[in-house]
């Protein structure tokens, strides 16, 4: 088992069955006084849960998060937690309510406490992405990491089954990149194989027995490793296209993460084949690409991008998006190139260089 304390860097993370119903604890412990709780719409219940539990520490419920982090929701939740005299915030949900917190976080000096409900990750990073005018933009800034992470498997429990598949798939690209990131350090790479292998030996058990509360606990294991990952170093192109196609087209963050994950690989293993050996022994297959996409095909993971509203005629634009400003990468992205990954993508091919 990983030393959480090594790598956390002063953030601090707990794990266990149970938090989400002792979460005054840790908002005491955080020094809060006035507690704002984040949601989506379908969270909702959950926030009027946890406001309960908070007593008079809970400054009211903003249950309005959306998907990709549009900057005109960030404003109105500013308003909302400006009147009630909020000074923390409890952020319970996947990467769309934590990066609520987090644009939060950027704008007005408050506390954040995530308790994530997915495997999405974003709960362990300084990273924000906000989505404006219909593009998606990314920032790397300390003060939107959040203060507490409380990881309780049974919030997880009952995520279903096609999502906590796209899930741990979006966070395990977030490990893949981190194998080849240029900052890279040793470090990153022990991390990053502890949250791919933790993945790999989880997500099996939680699709055959969703509630397994210890399966779905190594799962958030996983998610942590992954993410912690990908605060240490930067992003490449396979964020790169996601952010692209979240922002400008909509597309469900980690569905769209879980698509392109192995177009990503096949992408970039010509220029680095060596430091992708890792994920081909791991996933047992000489081509780490293929390993991910049969890994992916056997928990029932979505394949293609057409099947979320992408048009054919939308590739182009999305491969010219994709290539402005590119992140670094081992390999150099083209517009040729990234369209025939996208093509690939689109249409639920196999993946190939």
């Amino acid at each position: 088992m990983i030393n959480l304390s090594r790598y956390s860097g002063g953030q601090s993370v707990a794990f266990g069955v149970g938090l989400g119903k002792a979460v005054g604890k840790h908002v005491e412990l955080l020094g809060a006084r006035r507690v704002l709780v984040l949601t989506t719409p379908g969270k909702s219940a959950l926030g009027l849960d946890l406001a309960k539990r908070l007593g008079t520490s809970a400054a009211g419920v903003f249950s309005g998060a959306e998907m990709h982090t549009p900057v005109e929701v960030t404003e109105k939740a500013l308003a909302h937690l400006n009147s009630v005299g909020a000074d923390s915030v409890l952020s319970a949900g996947g990467g769309s309510t934590i990066g609520l917190g987090k644009a939060l976080a950027l704008r007005h000096e408050i506390r954040q406490i995530a308790l994530p409900t997915t495997y999405a990750g974003s709960e362990c990073t300084p990273v924000l992405g906000q989505t404006e005018d219909g593009v998606k933009t990314t920032l790397r800034n300390p003060r939107v990491r959040p203060d507490t992470v409380l990881c309780d498997p049974g919030l997880v429990a009952t995520l279903p089954v096609p999502l906590t598949v796209s899930s741990a798939l979006n966070a395990i690209a977030h490990a893949v990149e981190g194998l080849y990131a240029d900052d890279r350090t040793p470090e990153d790479h022990e991390l990053a194989i502890f949250g791919i292998k933790a993945f790999k030996a989880s997500l099996p058990r939680v699709i055959e027995a969703p509630e397994d509360l210890s399966a779905r606990e190594e799962s958030q294991r996983g998610a942590w490793a992954c993410g912690t990952v990908l605060a240490r170093v930067g992003m490449g192109l396979h964020h790169k296209l996601c952010h692209a196609l979240g922002g400008s087209f909509n597309l469900p963050h980690a569905e769209t993460h879980a698509i392109i994950l192995p177009h990503a690989v096949a992408y970039n293993m010509v220029a680095v084949p060596e430091l992708l050996a890792p994920v081909a022994e791991l996933f047992e297959c000489d081509d780490p690409a293929l390993g991910l996409w049969e890994f992916a095909r056997s928990l029932g993971a979505p394949r293609a991008l057409s099947n979320f509203g992408l048009k054919e005629s939308d590739l182009d634009r999305a491969a010219d998006l994709a290539t402005r400003n590119p992140y670094s990468n081992p390999r150099a992205v083209t517009v040729d190139g990234v369209r025939g990954l996208l093509r690939r993508a689109w249409s639920g091919e196999a993946p190939r260089p």
